[in-house]
């Protein structure tokens, strides 16, 4: 009986995942030439589809997204997030104009690095000191001119559960914006990230580590995990906006946005509420 059971599962586990690549695959190939034609042409916002696209892998992955508190206004901004998993950008992106900064491996992905091109992520060279002023002077220019960027500032990803420390170099781009944008203040908002519910219950530990896509884990075998499983809630939260000017020390401000993120996920993780 047990094992009938479990084939049974199986089997819907593999309907679910066909259905769901099904999706994606007709979406991105609708989506993806209306985004070029956006970008070429302007004639629509180019996050429209974006937002469009990261919405529909949302929901063949079964991940509800919900929000608390919203995206600072106030410009240039630099928003600095923990960093869980590759659906991290998705949750991110399909409520919100973001730009990303991502490691340069990434460009080589399948399908999403195109997609991450199309949306003008800065991929950066970390393994490359001589490319770092360059890298920083570009995400400069980005925000000067009105993008939010974002920011993984851990440099890696972690478990769900815990925060890793953030890298005060990553905040370089914030100096040179300075510099480079003629602007006095950059705004730095605090993000966290937290996978909190797996079918409608709270996750524990041992959950959370579904959802998180660590260090050199394949991205296919764990994208069909995630798609066989469903069903999890991820809360995103939004704080106060720091100011950065000339002056301000870049590790000090490092550390207070650490300080603040890993508050808030890890009130989320103790008390998950849901949400819009």
């Amino acid at each position: 009986m047990q094992a009938d059971e479990g084939r049974f599962e199986a089997v819907i586990g593999w309907v679910r995942t066909g259905l769901a690549l099904l999706l994606v695959a007709a979406a991105t190939a609708i989506l993806v030439p209306l985004q070029l034609f956006a970008v070429k042409t302007g004639l629509w916002r180019e996050h429209v589809m974006l937002r469009l696209w990261h919405k529909v892998v949302l929901r063949a992955l079964g991940i509800r997204v919900h929000a608390h508190g919203a995206m600072s206004q106030k410009r240039p901004l630099l928003v600095a997030s923990n960093h869980i998993s590759w659906t991290d950008i998705m949750a991110l992106g399909s409520f919100n104009d973001l730009a990303f900064i991502a490691k340069s491996d990434m460009a080589g992905w399948p399908l999403i690095g195109g997609l991450s091109r199309l949306q003008r992520t800065v991929f950066i060279e970390r393994e490359r000191r001589g490319k770092s002023g360059e890298q920083a002077s570009e995400i400069a220019s980005r925000m000067a001119a009105g993008d939010a960027m974002v920011l993984f500032a851990e440099g890696s990803t972690g478990d769900g559960n815990l925060l890793l420390p953030f890298k005060s170099t990553l905040f370089g781009a914030a100096e040179m914006a300075l510099r480079e944008g003629g602007v006095e203040t950059v705004f730095i908002q605090p993000v966290a990230i937290a996978y909190t519910r797996l079918h409608g219950l709270p996750m524990g530990r041992q959950h959370r580590t579904i959802a998180a896509w660590i260090g050199d884990m394949d991205l296919v075998p764990h994208m069909k995990e995630l798609l066989a499983e469903g069903g999890i809630d991820v809360e995103i939260h939004f704080g106060e906006p720091l100011e950065f000017s000339a002056g301000t020390s870049r590790k000090e401000t490092a550390r207070k946005v650490e300080k603040e993120v890993r508050a808030m996920m890890q009130a989320a993780l103790r008390n998950p509420r849901g949400g819009s």
